[in-house]
């Protein structure tokens, strides 16, 4: 039987494009683990989707997952099936523009594949605690580049 692990991230940015950063909590039972990271010059979607990777990096086995994030982003991209209608058009979106951030999807959808994970979108800066710390963690990450 997979552990089953709750992962809450939050991406961040000053600007957009500008200084930002992500944050993650990843619990397992009565553990809970924070990462957190920043990049001077990106922009909020890249730190979104650069939180669920290093989360999905953090894990050293295959895990029963439920994946929180308040970026419509990356729950659409999955939830909505966005992702697999790219990949089938060679990483085009349905205007047959090219998708943004493709080698980010490309990371997070090898990492994905690997999980059985379930997807669930919170409201932002709401009463979730553990997605407010994400975004804590994103923002203190963030203003180290200011």
């Amino acid at each position: 039987m997979k552990k089953h692990v709750e992962i809450y991230t939050d991406g961040a940015c000053s600007g957009n494009p500008g200084p930002g950063g992500w944050g993650v909590v990843l619990r397992y039972g009565e553990r809970e683990k924070e990462l957190s990271g920043g990049e001077a010059q990106t922009t909020n979607n890249r730190m979104e989707l650069t939180a669920v990777i290093k989360a999905l990096e953090a894990l050293k086995e295959s895990c029963q997952i439920s994946l929180y994030t308040d970026s419509k982003y990356v729950s659409d991209a999955f939830n909505q099936g966005w992702i697999y209608g790219w990949m089938k058009k060679g990483w085009k979106k349905a205007d047959n523009k090219p998708v943004l951030n493709v080698e980010l999807w490309q990371r997070l959808y090898e990492l994905w594949k690997k999980h059985d994970i379930t997807l669930i979108w919170v409201k932002g800066h709401a009463e979730n605690p553990y997605n407010n710390r994400c975004d804590e963690l994103a923002v203190i990450e963030s203003k180290k580049f200011l």
